[in-house]
């Protein structure tokens, strides 16, 4: 039996749209061909994650997207929405609700930003969940790379949260004040190629770092 559907908020891998922050070193087609590195391996760990319904919110188009056949491939084991809303917070909070909506489940949300995340370690989070009324995964630049909420509801809350900058984790604890909230272990985004050159380092067994390496992107 499900114990939450695992969320993974994720953009096509398109040159010119992804990872544009790797540019230069990268080319907009490097950029893109990590990035799909990177959700690949962030959908095999949801994949394998026990007791969880896989759940992708996909933006952008699929059939330009870097190696888009394994992708699509491996989301036929997923339920698949569209993302709405003018802006990420938005898109964020309508991703929750649709989840819910789908599957009747609490939600525990990451992005394809953490290719480092393993089975292991989104089993022990969505289990955390199950103690506190939501849970937060601080990123090292001041974000997060996960959100779990037992009543998916309180997602509205994060509207009015600006996200992509240095407080958005600050002020996505200060949006659910008044809740239980557990603190899961700090990661680091991949938001630019020196992040990027720290996860392949640590998880060099990935297609996300094979990707990095394959490029030959100059150190």
């Amino acid at each position: 039996m499900s114990r939450a559907s695992l969320l993974v908020v994720a953009k096509a891998p398109v040159p010119g749209l992804a990872k544009t922050r790797l540019c230069p070193p990268a080319t907009p087609g490097e950029a893109a061909e990590v990035a799909a590195a990177a959700l690949l391996d962030t959908l095999d760990a949801v994949l394998r994650t026990p007791g969880v319904r896989p759940v992708v919110a996909l933006t952008g188009s699929l059939h330009r997207a870097c190696r888009s056949a394994e992708i699509a491939t491996a989301l036929r084991d997923c339920t698949v929405i569209a993302q709405r809303g003018a802006t990420f917070a938005e898109r964020l909070a309508n991703a929750h609700a649709d989840t819910s909506a789908r599957h009747g489940l609490p939600v525990f949300q990451i992005g394809m930003d953490t290719p480092q995340v393993t089975p292991l370690l989104l089993a022990e989070s969505v289990d955390r969940l199950a103690g506190h009324d939501a849970v937060l995964g601080p990123a090292a630049d001041g974000g997060w790379w996960a959100l779990g909420l037992d009543d998916p509801s309180l997602a509205r809350h994060l509207r009015g949260v600006p996200m992509s900058r240095p407080d958005t984790g600050a002020r996505t604890l200060l949006a659910l004040d008044g809740h239980d909230i557990g603190v899961l272990p700090v990661l680091s985004d991949v938001d630019d190629m020196a992040t990027a050159r720290e996860v392949a380092a640590a998880v060099p067994h990935t297609r996300f770092a094979a990707a990095l390496a394959h490029l030959g992107v100059p150190r």
